[in-house]
């Protein structure tokens, strides 16, 4: 489109986009780390009753103070949340030791009173030194407090993604990125020295909300300064930044095994991050619209500079910008907001459908992403698995998406996540192996699918509301991820349950994403009306052999990279 002929004089594939790429690339990673960070600061360590009082003051062996107090589960492992309201010696026999292994023979015909764990818990703290379970307590009555966690979290993320979507809309995208990694900064590190759960829960809506505002933002300072052909290889090299992250994770939580310094690890890091963004500069694109055409021009000087064509730089002036962005610059008067997205049947059609797909990929994602526990398997090593299977997935993806198209990628990959994990269903439990493999495959397609639907909306929207419509459907994902813990409690009712939900929502979106545009060698647009003009076929920016060379170019670029 017109910005595209401005971006093309002064370099659109220099010296400053790769710089400002990478640099924005670099907090996506600790992204990654603050997303599931859950996973090891909520650890669930192994647990039973403490003694009682008078019994632990005794010179019994830990062992033996283990026998007479709690009892065993059908599993031959001590009762989590139970323990017997008085101590009972008989089992310290010679006989009743020979057959602790076997508490049900043992007491058997004994009327034997349980209590709660009223002296607090003893933990197994074999994998992590220290967890906020452990340090509050968050076990039995208390348990569901685990998940309150996690949703307070995403409520962060949920507020942020409507806050942070309106504002830098209206603010630019900059400054409400300087604003996200101070706000991460100083709410992890809060949430690292926090002294009682409910500030934890404070500090960590604090975290989510920057959270959405360094990826809306990010994404857009990306996107908004590349030209069509190298987006998707961009996009990709952004999405493989959180998957670096997620390995990343796993390494960091390996060697520091205390939540506090763990939670500080992946938050100090943000006030370099804080320093860095002031180098960035604003989208010019976006300074347009915003009818502050003086700043796009100084900013479109630097990049020319910066990428060696000064002197085409010099060229641009205001005559020359209003030649090349008329018609954008005529549609971006007055204000627009969140209601835009539904007043225009086209858009209307879209946001709908980009909605089911965020918030089901969300839901399904972190339904599986956040439980690693209960796989059986290694925590760091399961971190590790996870997070390198998006490796394959999002090749894949770019392969799919360059040369079949955005629609159909959207729509395989959530068909066929869906369809995993209903397969998870049939499985015995007692399979942990096969188990975890349906899942990671499950994973790595939601995984891919997130990769697909942050470029395709990027490329959907129009830039006069591109952030209220990625806040929009970002808000629907963390709806998603909001819900996906408490579907997890129904399995105490059905335990088949969640899994259905879970692989029945990703197909149930995925062929709504049929009902999206294609955008495959699409330009970028910029006004409410060239969204309108594509969906009923009257676009007329790019002809169709233009689209095919870009086409084409963009299959090269793939090439060439891989």
């Amino acid at each position: 489109m017109g910005f595209g002929e401005l971006l093309e004089q002064v370099g659109s594939t220099g010296r400053f986009q790769v710089l400002q790429t990478t640099l924005l690339c670099i907090p996506v990673m600790l992204m990654a780390s603050h997303n599931l960070l859950q996973n090891f600061v909520a650890l669930v360590p192994p647990h039973f009753c403490n003694a009682h009082t008078n019994l632990s003051q005794s010179q019994m062996s830990a062992e033996e103070a283990l026998l007479v107090t709690v009892p065993l589960d059908q599993t031959g492992k001590p009762e989590r949340c139970l323990r017997y309201a008085a101590p009972q010696w008989h089992l310290l026999t010679k006989n009743g030791s020979s057959s602790s292994g076997k508490e049900g023979d043992t007491n058997a015909g004994l009327d034997v009173d349980l209590q709660g764990c009223s002296d607090g818990w003893t933990y197994n703290m074999t994998h992590r030194k220290s967890t906020i379970i452990s340090d509050w307590n968050l076990v039995c009555d208390q348990q569901s407090l685990k998940q309150m966690g996690q949703v307070v979290f995403m409520g962060g993320v949920l507020l942020g993604s409507v806050v942070f979507g309106s504002l830098s809309d209206r603010y630019g995208r900059r400054i409400l990125l300087l604003i996200s990694h101070l706000l991460m900064a100083v709410s992890g590190t809060c949430a690292a020295f926090s002294t009682a759960f409910p500030l934890f829960c404070l500090f960590r809506f604090g975290c989510g909300m920057a959270l959405s505002g360094v990826v809306l933002n990010t994404f857009s300072l990306i996107v908004e300064w590349i030209p069509t052909s190298v987006r998707t290889m961009v996009g990709t090299m952004t999405s493989y930044s959180y998957t670096v992250g997620q390995l990343i994770l796993a390494l960091i939580a390996y060697f520091i095994r205390d939540w506090r310094w763990l939670t500080l690890a992946v938050s100090l890091p943000f006030f370099v991050f804080f320093l860095i963004a002031w180098w960035f500069h604003e989208s010019s694109r976006w300074l347009v619209m915003s009818n502050n055409p003086e700043q796009a021009i100084k900013n479109l000087k630097s990049v020319a500079k910066c990428n060696g064509r000064k002197e085409e730089g010099e060229k641009i002036d205001m005559k020359r910008l209003q030649e090349t962005m008329k018609k954008e610059m005529s549609c971006s008067q007055g204000t627009h907001s969140v209601l835009d997205l539904f007043r225009t049947p086209t858009i209307r059609r879209m946001t709908i459908c980009l909605s089911a797909v965020w918030l089901s990929t969300s839901f399904a994602y972190y339904g599986i992403a956040m439980d690693l526990q209960k796989f059986g398997v290694d925590i760091y090593l399961i971190q590790v698995i996870f997070g390198a299977v998006d490796i394959p997935a999002k090749v894949i993806m770019v392969v799919s998406m360059t040369y079949i198209g955005r629609r159909i990628s959207q729509c395989g990959a959530l068909i066929i996540a869906g369809i995993t994990i209903l397969i998870n269903l049939l499985i015995p439990y007692d399979k942990q192996t096969a188990r975890t493999c349906m899942a990671v495959l499950g994973k790595g397609c939601l995984a891919a699918s997130f990769h697909c639907c942050y470029l395709y909306s990027g490329e959907l929207f129009p830039t006069i509301i591109r952030q209220n419509g990625m806040g929009w459907v970002s808000m629907m994902a963390r709806v998603g991820a909001m819900v996906a813990p408490m579907v997890l409690l129904t399995a105490d009712y059905l335990p088949w349950l969640p899994g259905l939900i879970y692989g029945g929502a990703p197909i149930l979106s995925g062929i709504a994403a049929i009902f999206l545009p294609e955008t495959l060698g699409s330009p970028l647009p910029d006004t409410i009306q060239d969204v309108e003009d594509r969906g009923t076929g009257r676009s007329s920016k790019v002809s169709r052999k233009e689209a095919i060379l870009l086409q084409d170019t963009q299959a090269d670029l793939l090439k060439q990279t891989t």
